[in-house]
């Protein structure tokens, strides 16, 4: 509502600017007042076709018509310095008001039809073969900038474009993580459409261009968390579907330890204090000295997963099985998992696996020959057909109750990442009972997601101060797990998705390398496939 409001004062400020502006250009003054005849008859006085301003009609587009119509009047009345354009760009409402207040500003003309006249006198010129003629009117050219301010402009304009469509339309991504193997690999570049699912406007407004929320070699964060806009989604083209997948903003990740291996979600540590240390030294410090970052929603770290369940869905995992609502889930048709085999009395070996397409990762072999692989179907049977000797056992993941959500044992007792669950996906506008035995799987969502005064007294639920013993959903919940059933952190260890955390749909990808270094060579095959497939 407050991103609307925004926009309402500043088309109001506007039109009472062009409304003050219009005579000194020879145009009725009322007209600055009525929607889109105003941008008409501002884009005839710049110099372009009148049905230039039926553009301020479409969305995001009406950017940078404003801009463009405002720099080009800014320059009709003489007024061509950089800094000028500067504020025409970034409020065009207090450079169409100093405009109107100074006496000496007076209009001189179309300014683009004159440039582009002048244009043609000096190509004309050229082609002619009138070299006096010709150097004259590039040394006297009005519209001539300095080399300085041509390359400044230019560059100001590509970062500001390729920030805009990064911003709004497409994003470029790389898989870091063999999460979404074999679908999605390490090293696939993506471009990610942000408006597929509904383009989402930033919330964190002051930013370094091109950048999430790192800042490489400093590492620091890229932004400041103020100002700040509330959340605001325009309509989507397309639904969420079951089995898509999907971009979106790591739910838990807005309270992180960062170290150059990874990021830590505060929660994690303490639960898993000892194994994360052990396995990352660096962290050790961090923790010691309380050294962690909060983030904003938009600014919190990406994650690409397949969406597995839908607002309304009744989830569970039997034997490595999907389950929604009580029927079997469409499996992906490159799923992997972790089995275990013996080479030993085998011809396969190292260079074996790496032929089918298996990286150092997917593997690991014990002094007895006994390997553990993350496999595909169709990687389980190119290793048969290398050996018809080699015999696969799933392998069987423990108990893991303490590291899954919604870490409550009295709730997770027996549950593993092959046999989870059940849980129920939140759906806006649905009422539940809320009991102290289901408010472990719905805590997150109902203080943090959601916004409300969470607490407990005794057995009583107390919301925003009131006792309740119901609770009904504000937004849509979405449950994301990777492809790579067995080396993926998604849903089964951090809970739902909520629909204000979702960026957008990968579409292709564009570029791919191998085990994600130029150094181990390109993948050739990967690029220009889609990315969405199942």
């Amino acid at each position: 509502m407050i991103v609307l409001i925004y926009f309402i004062v500043f088309y109001i400020l506007l039109s009472v600017s062009l409304y003050m502006l219009f005579p000194k250009m020879e145009i009725e003054a009322w007209k600055g007042l009525v929607p889109v005849l105003n941008f008409m008859e501002l884009s005839e006085k710049v110099g372009r076709s009148r049905w230039y301003g039926l553009l301020f009609l479409v969305p995001i587009v009406a950017f940078f018509i404003v801009a463009g119509l405002t720099v080009a009047t800014l320059r009709s009345f003489g007024r061509d310095r950089f800094v000028d354009a500067a504020l025409g760009v970034i409020y065009s409402p207090i450079a169409f008001f100093k405009l109107a207040k100074d006496d000496s500003a007076t209009y001189q003309g179309p300014i683009i039809k004159e440039e582009k006249e002048y244009q043609q006198q000096i190509l004309d010129a050229k082609k002619s073969g009138h070299k006096k003629k010709y150097q004259r009117l590039v040394q006297k050219n009005p519209y001539a900038k300095s080399v300085g301010r041509e390359w400044v402009e230019s560059i100001v304009f590509a970062v500001l474009a390729a920030a805009f469509i990064r911003m709004f339309f497409v994003e470029a991504y790389v898989i870091p993580t063999p999460s979404m193997e074999g679908s999605l690999l390490v090293g696939d570049f993506l471009f990610v459409s942000k408006s597929s699912y509904g383009i989402r406007t930033p919330q964190t407004v002051a930013m370094v261009p091109l950048l999430h929320n790192r800042v490489p070699v400093l590492s620091t964060e890229s932004y400041l968390k103020k100002p700040s806009l509330p959340y605001f989604r325009l309509p989507a083209l397309r639904d969420i579907k079951r089995n898509d997948p999907i971009v979106f903003n790591w739910p838990v990740g807005d309270s992180v330890y960062i170290t150059s291996k990874r990021s830590y979600t505060v929660g994690q540590v303490q639960r898993q204090q000892e194994q994360y240390l052990a396995s990352d030294p660096e962290l050790r410090s961090k923790v010691r000295d309380e050294d962690y970052v909060v983030r904003p929603n938009d600014k919190k770290d990406h994650y690409i997963k397949r969406c597995i369940g839908s607002p309304g869905d009744s989830l569970q995992i039997i034997d490595r099985q999907v389950f929604i609502n009580g029927e079997p889930g469409v499996t992906p048709e490159y799923v992997q998992y972790y089995y275990v085999t013996n080479l030993n009395g085998t011809t396969v070996n190292k260079r074996d696996l790496g032929k089918i397409g298996l990286s150092p990762s997917d593997y690991t072999i014990d002094g007895n020959g006994r390997a553990f692989l993350v496999l595909s179907e169709e990687e389980k049977e190119k290793l048969t057909a290398l050996d018809s000797k080699i015999a696969f056992a799933p392998y069987q993941f423990p108990s893991r109750s303490g590291e899954l959500f919604p870490h409550d044992p009295k709730i997770t007792a027996g549950w593993s990442v092959d046999n989870y669950g059940p849980v129920w996906v939140p759906k806006a506008g649905v009422t539940i009972d809320i009991t102290p035995e289901n408010m472990p799987l719905y805590r997150r969502i109902i203080s943090v997601y959601e916004g409300n005064e969470l607490s407990m007294n005794g057995n009583d639920i107390l919301i925003n101060g009131e006792p309740s013993n119901s609770y009904t959903f504000k937004q849509d919940y979405y449950w994301a797990m990777g492809d790579n059933r067995h080396n993926s952190e998604d849903s089964r260890m951090w809970g739902f998705v909520p629909h204000d955390h979702i960026v957008g749909k990968p579409l292709i990808i564009w570029f791919s390398t191998k085990d994600g270094s130029l150094f181990n060579g390109i993948r050739w095959n990967r690029i220009m496939k889609s990315a969405s497939k199942s």
